[in-house]
């Protein structure tokens, strides 16, 4: 049938007018998806944050991270005060905001007015400009917390392979996941995905829930695929694999919304039979 729709269907409507992306084929999407199959370690989850949408599955082995590094500043930040809280130190970055909407010192916390992005000016700020702006040492643990809209492709493709070796953990929610279908957006999205799977295993996945049931995800060709959602990865050097992740959702994941529960569709998973 794709291969149908691909040579038959979509050239008839070009003809037609119609501008079309160029689909990606089926399995290079999936060879992805298999890819980011949460893997269980030798560390349990715990969770930091909100029962709710700013709040994030982490491997509980947080002790040894001194800074949190945290760009794109939503209206609540409780992941970040409960890394403040463990001791880190805090590092947020947004320019859409004036400042974090929380009730702490402002000496205890570090904010720029910018967006993390792959050049350095007025607007924009790479990764690694950020941390090295930060006089941390080169041998401290950190963690990453990124939600930016879908900045995060450009932000994580520009950032160098020494900076994200520094991550213990990553917390990451990707943008746009829909448009995996269209190859020009596949190819940036498979080279930052690799290139976090270099030095990081994904432990865990979440769905955002916040269009409902139905709006959350795009189904096509037989896979479904939510639009946004949740990514936490180990580096690999830290990580001793036990196998695959085989219940979802785990107990203390939440949904985002109040607008019905989704969840994460089998496509992005191992079953116990598979593991």
């Amino acid at each position: 049938m794709q291969k149908f729709i691909v040579e038959v269907i979509l050239p008839r409507l070009e003809k037609r007018g119609f501008v079309l992306q160029q689909t990606i084929e089926k399995q290079r999407v999936v060879d992805l998806i298999q890819k980011l199959h949460p893997q269980r370690t030798q560390f349990q989850l715990t969770r930091l944050g909100a029962k709710g949408d700013g709040g994030y599955l982490v491997p509980d082995c947080l002790e040894d991270i001194t800074a949190c590094f945290s760009p794109g500043v939503a209206r609540v930040s409780l992941f970040e005060f409960d890394c403040l809280e463990r001791g880190m130190k805090i590092f947020m970055a947004d320019k859409s905001v004036d400042e974090p909407n929380w009730k702490v010192d402002k000496n205890r916390y570090s904010f720029e007015k910018k967006y993390i992005g792959c050049t350095n000016n007025e607007t924009f700020m790479t990764l690694d400009n950020w941390f090295e702006s930060s006089d941390l040492s080169n041998d401290t643990e950190l963690l990453l917390q990124m939600d930016i809209e879908g900045g995060e492709y450009p932000a994580l493709m520009n950032a160098s392979d020494e900076l994200m070796g520094r991550f213990k953990i990553m917390v990451i929610e990707f943008h746009r996941l829909k448009n995996l279908w269209n190859r020009g957006f596949f190819d940036v999205a498979e080279t930052v995905f690799d290139k976090i799977l270099q030095t990081h295993v994904c432990v865990h996945l979440h769905p955002n829930n916040f269009k409902g049931p139905k709006g959350s995800v795009y189904s096509l060709f037989g896979v479904d695929i939510p639009k946004v959602m949740e990514f936490t990865f180990l580096r690999k050097d830290v990580a001793e694999i036990k196998g695959y992740q085989t219940e979802f959702p785990h107990p203390y994941d939440f949904d985002n919304a109040a607008r019905g529960h989704y969840p994460l569709p089998g496509d992005w998973y191992r079953t116990e039979n598979e593991s």
